[in-house]
């Protein structure tokens, strides 16, 4: 309601915080309830149809917003979702059951200085680096000092008996290949959505609800096939449905920048059909093997890390895609940025993620 009635941006900047402290509260909550409620044989199905329901919000969203942008006033976007909300409190406060809790630890708030800092120098810097120039003072002390602070951060998280991310749990290479995977997804989904629908609206000269229109077919395909990825992932396991998600989505993005060069709406519908078609692979397979990796009292742990992960994902993936279409002016070199790092993603994932049975639960104690 706040940022509907934003008189100015810093108001809107500040409602839109609190609604990422809600978030990042909510999102773990759900995944470890789900890892928690189902097995290892189901629970990539019920990872599926989770990921259906939020894609089928995330198709809305475009459509919605565009018409009330539109037909109304961008303040609508947030006077409609209090209604939303509303609901979705009503099923909480009547289904929700609070997952048991088996080891009270404490709150690192040390721990999330450090990543929050460091996360947000490094982020600064990459951002204003194109605009002020790379060797400013400023923005060599921004990426000094981030990258500084996220190594202070693994350091201390590695000696604490209740870290905020338990980095240990890194060392298995299917657990980090699965997170950079879903940290991958949500980059080209940053890359898809906000600088695709950018380029159909200042190139093109499409307006805003036509150009949510125009995303559908990135978005419509995860609805169907988010269920089926579920499945495959427990049938078949991590390995292979991550990897043919990573070549779809890494075909996909260099179909979306082949169009952007010639000017072919065509070939990046096509481009998007790859994309829609790859993103419920990444998301359910690898989000199914970080919560079969740990035990159970560790699902809340595993739950956040995943989480974390993602969000850091699209951060880092709207800083680069920023940076880089300052630097050269080009839609098309931000999506090649992102198809290369899908690319050396999938060269990583190949190695890193291992055969083991499918129902196999190899939990870190």
């Amino acid at each position: 309601m706040v940022s509907g009635f934003a008189p100015n941006g810093l108001t809107l900047l500040i409602a839109r915080g609190i609604q990422g402290v809600g978030a990042a509260a909510i999102f773990p909550l759900s995944l470890t309830l789900i890892a928690l409620s189902f097995d290892g044989a189901e629970r990539g199905k019920a990872l599926g149809i989770y990921g259906a329901i939020g894609t089928c919000f995330l198709a809305a969203g475009p459509l919605v917003g565009g018409a009330l942008t539109s037909g109304l006033s961008w303040r609508w976007i947030f006077w409609i979702n209090p209604v939303v909300v509303t609901c979705v409190a009503f099923v909480v406060w009547r289904f929700w059951r609070d997952p048991p809790r088996q080891i009270k630890e404490r709150f690192d708030l040390t721990g999330m200085v450090l990543l929050v800092f460091g996360l947000s120098l490094l982020v600064y810097g990459i951002m204003q680096g194109p605009d002020v120039g790379w060797k400013q003072s400023n923005v060599l002390a921004a990426l000094v000092i981030g990258v500084l602070a996220l190594a202070i951060f693994v350091f201390a998280e590695n000696r604490r008996k209740d870290p905020l991310v338990a980095v240990s749990l890194f060392r298995d290479p299917t657990f980090t290949a699965s997170n950079l995977i879903v940290g991958t997804a949500q980059y080209a989904k940053i890359a898809t959505f906000v600088f695709g629908s950018m380029y159909l609206q200042t190139v093109e000269g499409w307006g805003p609800f036509w150009s949510g229109l125009a995303l559908l077919p990135a978005v419509v395909p995860t609805s169907f096939l988010s269920p089926i990825a579920g499945k495959l992932s427990d049938e078949r396991g991590t390995r292979w449905p991550a990897l043919v998600g990573l070549v779809s989505i890494t075909g996909g993005l260099s179909l979306i920048a082949v169009g952007m060069t010639l000017k072919s709406t065509t070939v990046i519908f096509l481009g998007f059909v790859f994309f829609g078609s790859a993103v419920s692979l990444m998301f359910v397979p690898s989000q199914r093997a970080v919560t079969m990796s740990v035990a159970p009292h560790m699902q809340g742990q595993a739950g956040g890390i995943v989480l974390s992960t993602q969000l850091i994902g699209g951060t880092v993936g709207m800083a680069l895609c920023s940076t880089m279409l300052a630097m050269t002016s080009s839609f098309a070199a931000v999506f090649w940025l992102a198809a290369f790092v899908s690319l050396m993603v999938l060269i990583y994932s190949y190695f890193a993620i291992d055969t083991h049975e499918p129902g196999k639960q190899d939990a870190h104690v």
